[in-house]
């Protein structure tokens, strides 16, 4: 069974006849109430206290600014501090390496051309005393480094600490 009815060709969507309004300036939908913001008044006393949150806002962002800023050239003076220090530290103890070992090597030459054991005592003695001597010295002189670098380091954190807490007091 077929369908031997025709259907009727639709009719074309009739054309726009009205046309648009053109927007005023700065109106996004000039056709849409729902869209239109009235026309009101900012209250002053609203407009005054705005204006000192933007400023005060202002002001704790320059502050804020200033802070991190100090405290950045702080860190950075920190840390060059602490990489001389550290690099100084380093020097002595392969200074203090080298001593160390050429002593070792002038004492085996030795030791190697001693004819009695006696001679071998002795110039052990000496080795061992002449060691302990340049150790104690070695030791003192890393120790002091060591009290320097760390008094180096700390005196500027401590310094921007003492300003601080002597700002927080005046505000």
């Amino acid at each position: 069974m077929t369908d031997t009815t025709t259907t009727a060709p639709k009719a074309a969507p009739k054309a726009r006849t009205t046309k648009a309004k053109a927007a005023p300036a700065g109106v996004a939908f000039p056709d849409f109430e729902a869209f239109a913001m009235p026309n009101m008044e900012v209250p002053a006393v609203f407009r005054e206290v705005t204006e000192k949150g933007v400023e005060n806002a202002r002001e704790a962002y320059a502050k804020v600014k200033t802070a991190a800023e100090d405290a950045t050239d702080l860190m950075e003076d920190t840390f060059e501090t602490s990489r001389q220090g550290v690099v100084e530290l380093n020097h002595k103890a392969v200074d203090a390496a080298k001593a160390n070992a050429d002593a070792t090597f002038t004492f085996i030459k030795d030791i190697m051309s001693v004819k009695s054991v006696a001679e071998a005592i002795e110039l052990q003695s000496s080795f061992a005393r002449s060691q302990f001597d340049a150790f104690s010295a070695q030791s003192k002189e890393m120790q002091e480094l060591a009290t320097k670098l760390g008094t180096d380091v700390s005196a500027p954190v401590k310094e921007a600490f003492e300003k601080s807490f002597k700002d927080l007091k005046v505000n």
